[in-house]
């Protein structure tokens, strides 16, 4: 499929939707939205994911596209009322619109109404399945082997991790598959459940459900996390993947440097072995897991400097750390599966 993806004044820090798809998408890119870099290349700003230009808007691509991606996540995933001529466009083209927003498209009238006269379909990601129920505390039965990524913070790497172990793992001969919890990851497996838009009685339910569905596929699972358990906001969804997965083993995700809660500065964020600690104790009563690896982000770090950090940071945790990104997940792939 031939998709371009919204990602307007946001690209490539705060669109991790679209980063994330262009990294580990099927999809063939077209291009980018963004009218703060149009003019600018995609590998201009973020290197080895798709390339492609980065234009003002929809009316800028001559080329057949087959869908519109939305690759922006704000927080509390509101609709900007900027990205209406883009959407519109796109509709009126004969494309399809997806979205992991919490504002459904499917529920805004002029959308619903320009995707019948042109006969697409309207994807909001973050709508849940409707017979969700509750937890039954049965995903430890599983045959397969489950991982989790968890966080120190929302956007410490979680979504990244996850298919950057996923895809090593599969490179190695396991037989790997991703269980997706956020509006990214579905947009990349095209399967999945938003744990964040879930009522919270069944939200950990929805976590059991693709953990028991997905192991009847694959021998490894890797569960993509969300939030973090220390997060004022988001803990809950945290906690319900946490305990809804049921996983074997664990692996903390960091942003080198970020010392407070991104969005929530006045918050700090505890030492990375009071994180591990917490993760653990929180997993404890339900099943057990330890924190077996650690990711940290490294972005804005020198070469040097994201070494020296990366072993700093391996060390407060006592487990193997890597950058996925930058040094790849060689480093700790062994100990998550368990091999040590």
């Amino acid at each position: 499929m031939r998709v371009v993806i919204l990602a307007h004044e946001q690209f490539p820090d705060r669109a991790k939707t679209a980063v994330g798809v262009l990294r580990y998408g099927d999809d063939e890119v077209v291009a980018v939205l963004d009218r703060t870099r149009a003019g600018d290349r995609v590998r201009d700003h973020v290197s080895d994911v798709q390339d492609a230009p980065i234009v003002d808007g929809v009316d800028d691509v001559d080329e057949p596209i087959d869908a519109l991606v939305v690759g922006i996540a704000p927080i509390g995933g509101g609709f900007d009322e900027t990205w209406r001529p883009d959407v519109r466009g796109a509709l009126e083209r004969g494309c399809d619109v997806v979205a992991g927003l919490h504002y459904f498209l499917a529920g805004d009238e002029e959308f619903v109404r320009l995707a019948d006269e042109h006969g697409c379909e309207l994807r909001d990601l973050r709508r849940p399945p409707a017979d969700l129920t509750v937890s039954d505390g049965t995903a430890s039965d599983v045959d397969a082997e489950v991982v989790l990524t968890v966080g120190t913070d929302c956007s410490s790497g979680k979504m990244t991790t996850t298919f950057e172990l996923a895809r090593a793992a599969r490179e190695r001969g396991v037989d790997a598959g991703v269980v997706p919890t956020g509006q990214t990851g579905i947009a990349i497996e095209n399967y999945g459940i938003a744990v964040d838009r879930v009522v919270s009685d069944f939200a950990a339910g929805a976590v059991e459900r693709m953990v028991e569905e997905r192991a009847r596929e694959y021998d490894v699972l890797f569960v993509e996390g969300q939030g973090s358990l220390a997060h004022p906001a988001y803990s809950g969804v945290t906690t319900s993947i946490l305990h809804g997965a049921m996983p074997d083993r664990l692996v903390l995700c960091h942003v080198a440097g970020r010392d407070a809660v991104y969005g929530y500065e006045h918050v700090p964020i505890s030492p990375p072995d009071e994180c591990a600690a917490l993760y653990e104790s929180m997993a404890d009563p339900v099943a057990p897991a330890d924190i077996v690896a650690g990711s940290l982000n490294t972005r804005n770090l020198a070469d040097n400097a994201a070494r020296a950090a990366v072993e700093t940071y391996a060390d407060a945790i006592d487990a193997p750390a890597t950058d996925p990104v930058r040094f790849g997940v060689g480093e700790i792939l062994s100990a998550v599966l368990g091999e040590e």
